[in-house]
């Protein structure tokens, strides 16, 4: 188990150190100067120099990419001159001084994501705090919707292949993965929130915390998590069902139900006790992707319902050509990747045996 954990970190950290030069050289490239993006055009020279200074936008392609690493990595280094790019970065974040070379400072911190251009310097970090746990909580809403019903309706869509049922479940699957979350969101909010808005009291758009009606508190709204919870379920829903019924109906003709079946056991039993737990695999799998890609993929159902996440900051982001918060937004989804993928391999050893974790 501990080699197996070893080798998927090893495979982890090249797979991030892989995003970050990829989301470096992306972003990097782009024609413009960061610093007047910061600043606008209006800004007089001194003042754009002054901050080409200050973030290294003033050296070299590859300077900056090793600054880029620096800043990312828990281990940095750190000059002692104060002119210095890496001298100014050392004072934004706490960090515990290791030991010291010539006029390099070895430091352990946590990885610093830069500061945002559009929002008075407020670090990458920060603005993704306040905004990926409302992403978190719409996608974990979104999952548990798609899993329960998806595999109640596929167990059913099974049982009674080839019924109006079986048809009546499938017409409704394809529909929910042909139609696409734009549209569903504004049809949704459209329908729920504002035409029947009498009888739903659900609102067109709303986020997690809202202001209190003097202005001065933040309270939770539940009820905005609703529609957007149930839109950004649909595709993975009718996801779940296909897989769900595929699989259930692949396992069936396994050698162990039929024995099952010899034994008297009823058809309750032979699907709770051993069929469903078999078919799950690949249910697993396209939750497992659906979920990570919700995180980085709620952007049109944020902000069509205006939900305060971090697929709704992205949008501002790109809007407002604000580099680091996207960078680090990227960054942080590909973490997540990779940690859900982890977890993934150690749940297939769970529901099958046979999966052999070493």
């Amino acid at each position: 188990m501990i080699s197996y954990f070893l080798n998927k970190l090893f495979y982890a950290f090249l797979t991030l150190f892989g995003v970050v030069t990829v989301i470096f050289l992306l972003f990097n490239v782009l024609p413009g100067d960061p610093a007047k993006m910061m600043l606008g055009q209006n800004q007089s020279a001194e003042q754009v120099e002054a901050v080409r200074k200050k973030y290294g936008f003033d050296k070299p392609k590859l300077t900056q990419y090793f600054y880029y690493l620096n800043d990312l990595s828990p281990v940095s280094f750190h000059s002692n001159q104060s002119e210095d790019y890496t001298f100014l970065r050392k004072n934004k974040y706490s960090a515990a001084k290791l030991f010291t070379i010539a006029n390099t400072t070895v430091v352990l911190k946590w990885p610093y994501l830069r500061e945002s251009f559009t929002k008075q310097g407020k670090p990458v970090s920060q603005v993704i705090g306040e905004t990926l746990p409302n992403t978190f909580v719409l996608a974990v809403s979104a999952i548990i919707i798609a899993m329960l019903l998806g595999l109640v309706l596929g167990v059913i869509s099974a049982i009674y292949k080839d019924t109006w049922l079986d048809k009546l479940i499938q017409i409704l699957s394809t529909v929910g993965m042909s139609v696409p979350s734009f549209f569903s969101a504004i049809l949704f909010a459209w329908f729920f929130g504002f035409v029947l808005h009498e009888y739903t009291n659900l609102e067109m758009t709303g986020s997690l915390y809202e202001l209190d009606d003097y202005g001065e508190s933040l309270h939770i709204q539940w009820k905005n998590l609703i529609l957007p919870a149930v839109v950004l379920g649909i595709r993975p829903l009718a996801v779940v069902i296909q897989l769900m019924r595929n699989s259930l109906l692949e396992v069936y003709n396994q050698d162990y139900i039929r024995t099952a079946r010899a034994k008297g056991l009823s058809e309750y039993q032979i699907i709770k006790n051993h069929a469903i737990k078999n078919a799950m695999n690949p249910v697993v799998t396209a939750i497992s992707g659906w979920f990570a890609s919700m995180l980085a993929g709620a952007v049109f159902v944020e902000y069509i319902f205006g939900w305060n996440g971090l697929g709704k900051e992205i949008v501002n982001a790109l809007n407002t050509l604000d580099l680091p918060v996207i960078m680090g937004a990227v960054l942080i989804i590909a973490i997540i990747f990779i940690i859900i993928n982890i977890f993934v391999d150690i749940i297939y050893a769970w529901l099958d045996p046979k999966v052999n974790l070493q």
